[in-house]
Formats: structure tokens, sequence, C-alpha cells
């Protein structure tokens, strides 16, 4: 008997055509909220660990989480690479889900350890912790970022690859699957709230209260099981093919477009270089249309010989001198894909302050509820439990009703989707203003301008901006993830899921230099350490102003940009033909 290389057990394989469909996407859906569920965790209370309990300042304890966070979403690019020229996506989520499990096993032993991290310094004045607190030894901070980013690290590539893996269960051309396709990101995202739910509120309270070592534990497990959910599914997935690094193939056309300068460029799309018989185009399953934007960019595909060029690539030719108009198309779609993600990026400067100043707002208030007090960082819990209301009912009754008067499968167009959440924000962040003002004078009213005690006012006035905000998050992400994928080419549908990502990334970043800048130009608005005496309602209007502005930009930004064209194949027609 011979031996079996998968699982130890030979067992037949389903059909193709058995393979994919919504029970697929089922076991991503698990996969995702496990492993949001223990990233929202951290994100919300991390900042906590390193002032509590490994003697950070709190500034750079704001900074390291805020480094953290932006790194882990930019490193999405490198999880979409390696998924489209090396790994499949199933691949690429197993492999990086592990190294983000070697992560928060590395920092449950240093919570748990007391030799590996400093003395816990609580119950010190913020003046005598220079004085009193153990500080933080070279090795101690090396477990401690080592931990931090390889957490980064993993859940960059399952960002990048699961909602891919997942919308690749579908397929877009036939009617029934696209709108299956456009229903999957929504309840995606309504997976990563369910997650980020029980984040912000179990995991959060068994490290505030039962340990840290405790909380890291649970962390580790809940992504053991993500990655038991996720190959669970694997003999129902249908597995992409890696075709190669996207960046390379956009490289070549670069390249080539500047050898071929000096060349006119056809009017004829037909006399460009291109491949349409499958057997010769290998890996390539859509031939793209070539459309009129960056012109310069097709003299990559014009021939400098006469050969015929409709089966393979000239004699004499290489893909650095030579590109098929596919390739041409993949770049161009790239580039006008740019503008798209930096409008958007604003939107997630202003989710920065909230998950920053409004957590801060909500220390000033009563967080009483029925006798429960609120952890600072549960707040988000606000926005998530708007999101997991919302999400069924657009996706259950908006959409279909929409479908009915644009006859498009997903209601409205991509496009508009992000443009609602743009408008959302705008509006959060005008509330968010009225609302501190409100707390402000509240403050001044009883007399509590530097007193600690909490305001007679609810934290749950913070709700209208987070639900609200709550709601942008909704249309926007999800927008992104869905537009990113539809348009991206099939050798860059995990590249694309990661561009979209990195907007959350650069938000982060900005968001630092925002608040810098604006404390400088405005004499320090946010400068007294004393929400009661800062000026934070006049950023927050600020914020709203800006985001209308950037509204502006994204318009244009959308208005200008060309959807792609896919070429319909002979055999795709004569399959319709028969159905």
């Amino acid at each position: 008997m011979g031996i079996c290389r998968d699982n130890c057990i030979a067992r037949p394989k389903p059909e193709a055509k058995m393979r994919g469909g919504t029970r697929a996407t089922l076991f991503v859906y698990a996969t995702e909220g496990l492993e949001n569920m223990a990233f929202i965790a951290n994100a919300m209370s991390l900042v906590t660990y390193f002032y509590g309990y490994m003697n950070l300042s709190l500034t750079k304890s704001s900074t390291t989480l805020t480094n953290f966070m932006g790194t882990a979403f930019l490193l999405t690019l490198v999880g979409g690479l390696i998924s489209d020229t090396y790994l499949s996506r199933f691949k690429t989520c197993v492999i990086f889900a592990c190294v983000e499990l070697l992560g928060y096993g590395l920092l449950t032993v240093q919570a748990h350890l007391p030799g590996l991290r400093p003395s816990p310094c609580k119950n010190v004045l913020p003046d005598q912790r220079n004085q009193l607190c153990e500080e933080a030894s070279a090795g101690h901070m090396a477990i401690l970022y080592t931990g931090i980013y390889l957490i980064a690290l993993g859940t960059s590539g399952v960002k990048a690859a699961l909602p891919a893996l997942g919308a690749d269960q579908f397929d877009d051309k036939d009617p029934k699957e696209a709108s299956q396709l456009s229903s999957f990101f929504n309840w995606f995202m309504f997976s990563l709230t369910i997650g980020a739910m029980f984040g912000v509120t179990f995991v959060v309270w068994i490290s505030s209260n039962k340990g840290w070592d405790l909380g890291f534990s649970v962390c580790f497990l809940a992504v053991l099981f993500a990655v038991l959910f996720v190959c669970m599914g694997n003999s129902l997935y249908r597995n992409n093919v890696p075709k190669g690094s996207p960046l390379l193939r956009v490289l070549q056309v670069f390249v080539a477009s500047y050898q071929n300068r000096k060349l006119p460029i056809p009017e004829n799309a037909e006399v460009l270089h291109e491949i349409h018989n499958d057997k010769e185009a290998g890996l390539h399953d859509e031939i793209l249309q070539r459309t009129k934007q960056f012109r310069y960019l097709d003299r990559a595909a014009v021939i400098r010989r006469s050969d015929d060029a409709s089966t393979t690539m000239p004699q004499g030719e290489g893909p650095w001198s030579l590109c098929t108009v596919t390739q041409v198309e993949e770049t161009k779609i790239l580039i006008r894909m740019l503008p798209i993600i930096f409008s958007t990026v604003f939107m997630n400067t202003c989710l920065a302050q909230l998950q920053t100043f409004s957590i801060q707002q909500s220390t000033t208030m009563d967080t009483d509820f029925f006798g429960f007090k609120i952890p600072g960082p549960s707040i988000p819990i606000i926005p998530l439990m708007f999101m997991f209301i919302l999400i069924p009912v657009y996706d259950r009754i908006f959409v279909p009703m929409a479908r009915k008067f644009t006859g498009i499968p997903t209601g409205i167009r991509h496009l508009q989707r992000i443009a609602v959440g743009l408008v959302l924000s705008a509006i959060s962040m005008a509330i968010a203003g009225v609302i501190e003002t409100r707390r402000k004078s509240m403050a001044i009213q009883h007399n509590m301008v530097d007193s600690a005690a909490p305001l007679p006012m609810s934290v749950f006035w913070l709700g209208f901006q987070y639900g609200i905000f709550g709601a942008a998050d909704m249309f926007t992400v999800i927008g992104l993830l869905e537009f990113f994928y539809a348009e991206s080419s099939a050798g860059m549908k995990s590249l694309g899921t990661a561009i979209s990502w990195c907007s959350i990334a650069f938000g982060y970043f900005l968001s630092s230099v925002v608040v810098e800048v604006v404390n400088k130009v405005s004499g320090g608005w946010l400068a007294s350490n004393n929400l009661n005496r800062d000026k934070l309602n006049y950023f927050y209007w600020l914020l709203s102003v800006l985001s209308v502005v950037n509204l502006g930009i994204y318009v244009m930004c959308a208005s200008w940009y060309k959807y792609k064209k896919v070429e319909v194949k002979q055999d795709d027609l004569s399959k319709e033909t028969k159905a």
C-alpha cells in the first residue's frame, strides 16, 4: 500500500462542480470571527498592558499600539503578494495563522513568567513612575516586540488571503453566484463584527480581571481553532493557482512601454499582442479588454515585428519588451485603484480618533449599566452592535429592493457604497463635536472641570457618534473589500484585498500626524491632558470639515475611475447558450 500524501488517508476529492458555494464559506466565516476576536481584543487593550505591566510611558504605549496596528494592516501587502505569487490562498491563511499563533504563545509566556517582564507598576502617580517603577530591559522589550510583530505579520496574511479565499467560492460570471458573492462580503463583515464583539467584551474582561496570561491564552486558543476551521473546509474550497508576481508583471509593462516609447500606438486593439488560446495562455483565465486611459502604457503591447501574435509571443520578444493587452490593463487597473484607496484614508484617521479620544471621553462619564461598570476598552461594543444589526438589514432588505430598481447584483455600485460611508463619517464627526460640547458644558455646570470623578452624563451619549460611524464602516470597509476583489485581475485578487486594508494602515499613521499638526497650529487644542479644558469639540468639527473636503476628492476620483471590461470567451458563450 502506497503512502498517502494528504492527511495520510486516501480519500476521493469531490468534483470541481461540487466545490465552492455557501457551504465552503461557512468555514471562512468561522475562521474570520475567531481570528478577529483575538486581534481586536488586543487592539483595544494592549495599551493597558504596555502601560501597566511593561512600564512604558503613556505616550510610548500609545505609539507602540498605533505602530502595531498600522504595521499589521500594511503588511497585508506582503501576505497578498505571497498568496498571488507562490501559495494558494488556503495555504497562505494556514501558514500565516500559525505565525500569529507563535506571537500569542510568546506573549502568553511573557505575561505568565515574572522574570520575562518588569514588575507591574500599579497605584503610582504618573509623575512618580520614573522613580518608583522598574524599567523594562532590552531583553523584556525584545520579547514583547517579537511577540506583537509576529502577531502583526500573521494577521496580515490572514486578512489578505481569507476574504479572497471566501470570494473565490463564487463564480462572478454566473448571475446567481454573482449575487451570492456580494452577500459573501456582507456576511464576512458580519462574522468579523461578531468576533470583535466577543473580543472587546469577553476577552478584554478576562485580561483586565483574570490576568493577561489568561487573556493571551484565550487569544492563542481562538487562533488555533481558526486554523482548524479553515483546514476543515479544504475539501470544499475552490483553490486558486498562483499566477506569478503581479508586481513583476506591472514592472514589465513599465519597462516595455519605455523601450517602445518611439513606436506609434495603433488605434485598432486587434493588432496589439494578446494570447487568446487557453492552452497557450496557461494560467490566465480572463482576457481584459483595452481601455483608453493611460494610452502610453499600450506601447508595451505593440509588436515590433509582423509575426502573428494571436497564438504565441513573437520570436525574439521577451516579457520585458512585449506584454499582452491583459497585462497592460492589469497595470492600468492598479494605477486607477490608487486614488480610490488614498481618498478613503482620512475616514480611517477619524476612526483612530474614536478609538483614542472617545475612549478617553468615556473615562470621564458615567459608565454604569444596570449596576455593571463598562470598561473603557469595551466602549467600541457600541458601533459593533449597530453593525451587528445593520449588516443583515442591508443584505436582506436594502440590496434586494435596490436591485429591482438598478438591476445591479450588489444593489448599488461599489464606489457608490463607499461614498455613502464617507458621508456618514463626516456626519459622525460633526455629531461627536456636539456631544463633546455638551460633555464640557456638564463639567462646567457641575464645577467638575478639574475633578477626576465621573460626570453625571451617561457614556451612552457616545453611542450617537459611534453608531453612525459603525454604519459608515459597514458601507466603506465592505465596499472597499468587494470593490478591490471585483476589479482586480485574476492574478492579483489577494493583493487587491490587501490594498483595501492598507487604507486602515495609512489612516492610523496619518492620525498621529494630524494630531501633532493641529496641536501646533491651534496653539494646543489637545495639549493640556485634561479633556474638560481641551478643545476636543473643535478638533472633531475640524475633522468633519476635512471629511467633507475628502468626500469631494473621492467623488472626483470615483467619477474618473473606469471599471474593467472582461472579454467573454467563446466557450463561455456556448455554455450560456446551452443553459
